[in-house]
Order: structure tokens, then sequence, then C-alpha cells
């Protein structure tokens, strides 16, 4: 028997009583697909594993990738490991995507082949909306994620420790000549995560006292974006330990231990605005305190949604103020990478081989890690 909703096509019989029956429909979906590999997660352990999956072919509007690095993020650990109850397996992670381009459609006018490439947190949004037409995608109500954090009804995605990524050209990003590669790849996330809100609060001006919370894998690339600016930068840890790389190798201006309370009395009414980028619970307070009247506190970091920050209203009314930010849109991400080439600034990472990834992993979440993984995908998947 066959099913009625399977589109058949009947060939001319080779004898008189045999007939060759052509899935159409399952042809037609091969043809507009392509074999991909990569590794993947395939549940809440978070153990990757060699994966075989289709990517769509290049359309009209696309640029194939053929992947060479990809940075590994916190939140790729979170979603492997189903931190946050919403993941849908398997999850082939990575949003710090880079490469070079082997396919341009025949509407592309951005890329070329052999032109260097990246993809970084979005690869799609409604286009239309308010936040669209300014340039903040990452901001729409329909989004579409590089690889698929919880499912929406549409497509799964998958993500950036693969061979291979097709990409409407309108989300992907020119890499400067300049920029490497793998120290380059890490900002299509983190440092586009820190750069966005600088530039939006007005956190960028030569002379300002800038506050970074977390001297991890985005309050590094805070800090290189700060002194880039010209700014002041006090990196604030709950890890003395930090202190020498945050000052000698980072180039920070000074070095507050969180839990000292007598330098953070000494800090107090000094800052124009902090950079929070820790992810754990912690008292705001003391970071209020820190701050100048019309200061700003940006929180950047992934909080738990089962267990709240809690922002105490008192110190408000020094007219400061308690904002989040996410990754910027795509216009201020090309604008982020064009200023990093031209400055200089690229991640401090560890490259690692792609059969290194579970280990990384159990690193990542121990913060084991000086600032950021790479999967050479190029030379090792």
């Amino acid at each position: 028997m066959i099913a009625n909703n399977i589109n058949i096509k009947t060939v001319k019989p080779i004898k008189s009583d045999i007939y060759i029956y052509i899935d159409m429909s399952r042809l037609q979906a091969e043809e507009e697909t392509q074999k991909a590999f990569g590794w993947a997660a395939r549940d809440s352990s978070g153990i990757l594993s060699p994966f075989h999956f289709t990517r769509r072919v290049n359309g009209d509007n696309d640029i194939t990738i053929k992947i060479l690095y990809c940075g590994i993020c916190h939140s790729d650990l979170h979603i492997a490991r189903n931190d946050f109850g919403i993941s849908i397996y398997p999850v082939v992670p990575g949003h710090e995507i880079v490469g070079v381009v082997t396919q341009v459609g025949k509407k592309v006018d951005r890329f070329k082949v052999g032109d260097k490439a990246g993809v970084g947190c979005l690869i799609g949004s409604c286009g239309k909306c308010e936040n669209c037409q300014n340039d903040m995608e990452s901001y729409c109500s329909k989004t579409v994620y590089t690889y698929t954090i919880f499912y929406d009804g549409g497509d799964k995605n998958y993500g950036g420790y693969s061979d291979v990524y097709v990409v409407n050209e309108h989300f992907a990003i020119r890499f400067p000549d300049n920029l490497s590669l793998g120290g380059g790849a890490p900002l299509l996330c983190a440092g586009i995560t820190v750069f966005s809100p600088m530039k939006y609060f007005g956190l960028d001006k030569a002379g300002m006292h800038l506050g970074v919370v977390g001297l991890g894998g985005l309050g590094h690339l805070a800090v290189k974006f700060a002194k880039a600016f010209g700014m002041k930068v006090t990196v604030i840890s709950t890890s003395p330990s930090k202190q020498h790389e945050a000052i000698e190798q980072l180039k920070a201006d000074s070095f507050i231990v969180s839990h000292d309370m007598k330098q953070m009395e000494a800090a107090t009414g000094t800052m124009n605005g902090i950079i929070d980028t820790v992810a754990a619970v912690h008292p705001l307070k003391p970071l209020l305190d820190l701050l100048k009247t019309n200061g700003k506190l940006i929180l950047v970091g992934a909080q738990s949604l089962e267990k709240p920050l809690e922002v105490p209203a008192m110190p408000l009314y020094g007219r400061k103020l308690v904002s989040g930010s996410m990754a910027g849109g795509v216009k201020e991400t090309q604008e982020m990478i064009d200023f990093a080439a031209e400055h200089n600034i690229e991640a401090n990472v560890e490259v690692i081989p792609m059969d290194y990834v579970n280990k990384a992993m159990d690193r990542l979440a121990k913060g084991a890690v000086r600032y950021r993984f790479v999967i050479d995908i190029a030379n090792t998947l």
C-alpha cells in the first residue's frame, strides 16, 4: 500500500508486470538539503559525540561557510546540560562561528567565495518590527537563534560545532583580514555582549571610570574594549589571584576584591558605570554604592530563572540605574568587529581539538579557562 500523501511518479515499466515507483517528495527534500557533520549532546548529561545531520542547500540570499573555528560560550554549556530546563535534543551548540565562504547565492552582494565570514548568536528575525527596523534584531520577538535553544514551532537549527553553516547574508559578519579567526571568534558573542551596552549607555567615553565585575570570557573583553575607548578601568572580583592578570596582562587601572569591605568603601561613588558579567546570584547593593550620581549598573551575565537577583530600591534614589542587555544586532556586531580589528582586540583563547570538547565543558563549568575555549574545527573535526 502506498500512502495517499506521498507524491508518487510512476515510471514506464521495464517489463509488463514491473513498475518503478519514485517518491518525488522525498527526492525533492533530499535535493533541498546537504549533508553535515558535527558533535551533539543527546541528553542532559551534556556529553557531546559525533552526529550526522542535514542543512538546507544554499539559497539565493544565502552564503555557505566552511567552518574553521567555533568558540565555546558558557550558554553552550547551559543548553547542552539543560540547566534552564528548555533544551531540545539533539543539540549541536556553537554561535561563535568563523570560517571561509564557499558558496554564495545569486542575490548575494556582500560576500564572495573566499571571503572570511562569521556568524554570531542569531540567524533570523521578522525584519518588520520596530526593533528590526532599528537594527536591533536580537530584541525581535521572532529572533531565530543560531542553534535551537527551545522549540518555537519552527525548523530545528544546529550550531557551529560542525563542518558547514548556511546563513542568510544579512546575518553574516565580514571578518577583516587582520583579525585572527581563532581569537576573533568569541567576539561574536562575548565581545558584542559587552560592547553593545557600553555604546548604548554611553559608557565609551575617554576619561570615564568603568567597573567590570567578573574576569572571565565576557569580563576580560569588557576590559579590552574599555581601555581602547580610553577609559579608566577597575576590575571587581571575588578572586584575589586574578589581580596580576587584570593589571599586568589586561592593563586594568585598579583591582578590587569584592569581599574586602575596606577596598569597596574606598571606591564608593567613583564609577560612571559597571558592566556586571557574573551569572551567579550576588548582592547588587555593594555595586550600586560604587556608582556616581547618574551611574549605571548593566547586567549581562546569564542569570538563573529560578534564583532571580534582588534589586534594592534605596540606592536607586541616588539617580542610579540598573539595566540588562543582550548581544547587539547585526549592524552593531559588524561595527564591533571592525573596531576590534582596528584596535587589535582579540579574546584570550585556548584552542582545542574537537575530541577535547567534553573535557573543555567540564573545565568551563569550574571556571578553569583563561578566558575562552575555541575549537579548531578545520583541523580536528
